[in-house]
């Protein structure tokens, strides 16, 4: 491409042996060096070169070709280089050639791919950053560059480490003594293409152009329908693109006709760069210089609208809950359809505003990526507010979809007041029986489920069940949903036998809809696996985890949230059953994937640190699980609040590692403050309650008996 280094790195190989001593030099009858691109012809310029310079009594008279092919014949006896400088069609060169002789040596400069099937090509590519750096330093003293060093790299990436923009670049900043390499990086973003110092060559460098103009070179030699096919290219993201998108976009009914435009056009001239498996990539500078040549054109608009157009397409196709191979499959894919969410929404329809944001959102919530995704969330309602209104059903579903993110992140306070914002607006813009209402009730309900406010979470669970079944139909996937979550209560209540049914028709219905392997079968199967756990139906327990272990990790991958939420049950399991060496790899594989997918701070964190504080508890290692227990516990009331079912699992478990210590004055007031959050949050029959009432009598037995 322009600004490679070819004319440099040519330049450089021919003074190197110059330099050399006449005895060592491997180029003993001369370098003749050839600037193609000139106004005067290459053979003019090779007779010039003969005669002035090698004494070679040239022919005056007859055609050229025939006059320097007689010269060639008079060359030197011993090995001569022949440079020809940036050629751009191998007919300005062919009929001038030396012979292939071995005292001859060629060296050609070119932008292009191929020139002929005699020319053995060597493609440069961009420098890696620790060449950059160096470059910069030739031109840079090494202090400056090593107390902006983080900005320093940077500036190598924004210039897509070009030579020739780390030559201009740097030439500049040394003129600017006073310049911040974070000055001149803001610039170049404002800028562009048309910043100071990036535009002109100086006289002491071998390009005698800037990048612009470089690069403006091959584009005049471009037919217009190449041009136009850039023009759509120059709107992707610096970022690999798939032959396929390029395919959507490109207003080219004949695919070949296409890949003859890319091949031979784009590709040869080095515009773009073929990575193989169909697919493409546009180096940083050249995609700026293209976007300034778009927006030149009378087609800005109709580019952009088709951009947008085909990237709603793109999200459209995103599945909620994308498996392994959709992932493998969008990697690429995503971000391009950023661009269309960051820089181009203004092109978007209004009824498709959502879906890019939307789309993004999917494909990082699916994996668990719930940092990535946040931010695509609060843009997606700020953006939708601002074009569509207060009051507009968009901005419901903005609402509810971020405080979705929030409560997978075990942000419930935040999450709450954004579901009921979303649930009120639902239902003055839908009415009271709407689809979107249900999703509504269900969402709330979840939440009030994980913050174990159970009796407020039942009637809307209830509600979003009935609804579904009144809207939807007895068969439909989001009655499924509410029947497995509606079980999910009823298990953590306690309430075996009305749970055991539902998720059994969950299964059912999930199976039936969506075929037996998706994600949502994995999970009810994993549900109802928890409730024979909880029923201390190990046996029965432990094949339907295992299923779904595999299942989520065949459809999801090795690090996924739902796989690791997979090991942890198996790993409960396994401790239930006293097998404790084989739980407690998975308790910290577990707590080593959360930390990885989610961060430190979740409650998923709080109980997987909990449940391997029970574990070495269990085996006697008392000095291991204290710490574990108190780190699980101030982590829960931090995320959970001091009024939460597992904040009482938690003072129960400390209260039972000092009474297995005999620490009974220490264990007693941990014991009644479990005791009476259990009672107050779930009732006197609730298992767990009875559980920590049986611990307490224990203790209070072994006390007296003492």
């Amino acid at each position: 491409m322009g600004g490679i280094g070819k004319t440099e790195l040519a330049l450089r190989y021919a003074l190197a042996d110059r330099d050399k001593d006449s005895q060592n030099r491997s180029y003993k009858s001369g370098i003749c060096w050839l600037n193609v691109s000139d106004q005067s012809n290459v053979g003019t310029q090779i007779l010039d070169f003969a005669k002035n310079y090698l004494k070679i009594q040239v022919l005056e008279e007859g055609e050229l070709e025939e006059r320097v092919k007689h010269c060639w014949q008079l060359w030197g006896e011993e090995d001569t280089l022949i440079i020809f400088d940036d050629v751009r069609e191998y007919n300005q060169i062919k009929d001038f050639l030396p012979p292939q002789q071995k005292r001859f040596k060629v060296i050609i400069t070119t932008r292009k791919q191929r020139l002929a099937d005699s020319v053995k090509i060597f493609a440069l590519e961009v420098l890696n950053e620790e060449a950059a750096l160096e470059l910069i330093i030739s031109f840079i003293d090494q202090e400056r560059v090593t107390k902006e060093l983080a900005e320093v790299k940077l500036l190598c990436k924004d210039l897509g480490y070009l030579p020739l923009g780390l030559e201009l670049v740097s030439r500049f900043l040394k003129r600017r003594q006073n310049w911040s390499i974070k000055k001149y990086r803001d610039r170049l973003k404002e800028k562009g293409l048309q910043s100071r110092g990036i535009q002109e060559s100086t006289e002491e460098m071998t390009a005698q152009r800037g990048v612009k103009a470089a690069f403006e070179i091959s584009w005049q030699e471009l037919e217009q329908e190449a041009q136009e096919i850039a023009y759509y290219l120059s709107l992707f993201e610096v970022a690999p693109i798939p032959y396929e998108l390029i395919k959507e976009i490109c207003p080219i009914e004949d695919e070949d006709d296409l890949e003859d435009i890319l091949e031979d056009s784009l590709i040869n001239s080095n515009l773009i760069k073929d990575l193989g498996n169909q697919v493409y990539e546009i180096h940083t500078l050249i995609n700026q210089y293209l976007r300034e040549k778009l927006s030149e054109s009378n087609l800005t608009d109709e580019v952009k609208k088709a951009y947008c157009k085909l990237m709603v397409s793109v999200a459209k196709e995103i599945p909620e809950q994308p498996i392994k191979t959709d992932i493998e499959g969008l990697t690429l894919v995503i971000p391009h359809l950023t661009v269309a969410a960051k820089e181009l929404n203004e092109w978007i329809e209004d009824e498709d505003l959502t879906w890019p944001y939307v789309g993004i959102n999917q494909f990082y919530e699916g994996q668990g990526f719930y940092k990535e995704a946040e931010p695509w969330r609060k843009k997606c309602l700020d953006i939708v507010k601002q074009r569509l209104g207060e009051d507009h059903p968009d901005v419901a579903t903005s609402l509810n979809d971020l405080a979705l993110l929030y409560y997978y992140q075990g942000r419930y306070e935040e999450a709450e007041p954004l579901y009921l914002q979303a649930l009120e607006l639902r239902k003055k813009l839908l009415g009271e029986d709407h689809p979107d209402v249900a999703t509504s009730l269900n969402n709330l309900a979840l939440l009030y489920y994980a913050q174990g406010r159970y009796e407020e979470a039942k009637p809307f669970y209830l509600q979003a069940l009935e609804l579904r079944k009144k809207l939807l139909g007895e068969d439909h996937p989001d009655v499924a949903t509410s029947l497995n979550d509606l079980a999910l209560l009823y298990n953590n209540q306690g309430r075996y036998e009305e749970a055991e049914p539902l998720y059994l028709r969950a299964i059912e219905l999930y199976k039936k809809l969506l075929g037996e392997n998706h994600p949502d079968v994995a999970t009810s199967i994993n549900n109802l696996a928890a409730l024979y756990y909880y029923q201390g139906k190990y046996s029965e327990a432990e094949p339907l985890y295992l299923q779904a272990l595999e299942l989520r990790k065949k459809l999801l991958g090795e690090d996924h949230l739902d796989v690791a939420l997979s090991l942890n049950n198996l790993a409960l399991l396994y401790y239930a059953q006293g097998k404790y060496s084989e739980a407690e790899p998975l308790y910290l594989h577990t707590l080593k994937l959360y930390k990885k997918l989610i961060g430190e701070d979740h409650p998923y964190v709080a109980s997987s640190i909990n449940n391997l504080a029970l574990l070495y508890n269990n085996q006697g290692r008392y000095s291991e699980a204290k710490p574990l227990y108190l780190q699980a516990l101030e982590l829960r009331k931090k995320l959970l609040g001091e009024d939460h079912p597992e904040v009482a699992q938690s003072l129960n478990n400390l209260a039972k590692l000092y009474y297995l210590q005999e620490r009974y004055e220490e264990a007693k007031p941990l014991y009644l403050q479990a005791l009476e959050m259990c009672e107050k949050l779930l009732g006197e029959n609730h298992p767990n309650t009875k559980k920590v009432k049986e611990n307490y009598e224990l203790m209070k037995q072994e006390k007296q008996s003492n």
